[in-house]
């Protein structure tokens, strides 16, 4: 059984990990400098993590469980909440998550490193945790679309919500230039939120023949 002191040390460790990952990068970000913001010895890296590798796929995890207990993807809703209101919920806390501003706000800002450089880590991540998220998205296009919805079909629609969403935030340095009033604080997420799911519910409606 770890001591308390020991499991302090790996929470101090992902914490600092985190951050600095986070604004740096896989490659940039060093073992050394990741001890001394947690006030450790690098000898405790190889104990906790085995490495470098070890440490950020921890990392990784550890800041999109953070993200999803503190914005879920029901975001509070009762069991036999609608099909539109499970979608409203899973945008809008998608956009919570990636949006999520302050010191420990880690997971966007390392999904869009892994985005444009993905590293070893993101095959499991993508397993354990983005692959049952896809599912939740697809099941609920899936019930919007109707019966008739072939899995292409459902696939595509899924992916245009969450393109929606992401498109916001990988292509922030753009909009925000081009709309330099635009701040995306609460107010503007509630906004997009419900942009993105009217956008949505209007285009996954089931066709009808004839």
């Amino acid at each position: 059984m770890k001591s308390v002191d020991q499991s302090n040390t790996r929470q101090q460790l992902l914490e600092a990990a985190a951050e600095v990952f986070a604004e740096r990068g896989f490659d940039a970000a060093t073992v050394r400098e990741i001890c001394d913001k947690a006030g450790t010895n690098i000898a405790s890296v190889n104990y906790h993590f085995r490495d470098k590798e070890g440490l950020y796929a921890e990392v990784l995890k550890y800041a999109l469980h953070r993200a999803n207990v503190k914005y879920p993807a029901a975001l509070g809703l009762k069991p036999r909440a609608t099909v539109e209101e499970r979608l409203r919920a899973f945008i809008r806390s998608f956009l919570l998550r990636i949006f999520e501003e302050g010191p420990q706000a880690w997971h966007g800002k390392l999904m869009l490193r892994e985005m444009v450089k993905p590293t070893a880590a993101l095959d499991a991540l993508v397993e354990a945790e983005i692959r049952p998220m896809a599912g939740q998205v697809q099941s609920i296009v899936r019930e919007l679309l109707g019966a008739r919805a072939t899995p292409a079909q459902v696939r595509l629609s899924a992916m245009s919500v969450v393109s929606q969403i992401l498109f916001y935030h990988h292509c922030r340095p753009v909009i925000t230039r081009i709309f330099p009033d635009l701040k995306f604080d609460a107010r503007e997420i509630d906004r997009l939120s419900e942009h993105i799911a009217e956008f949505s519910l209007a285009a996954l409606k089931p066709k009808r023949k004839g």
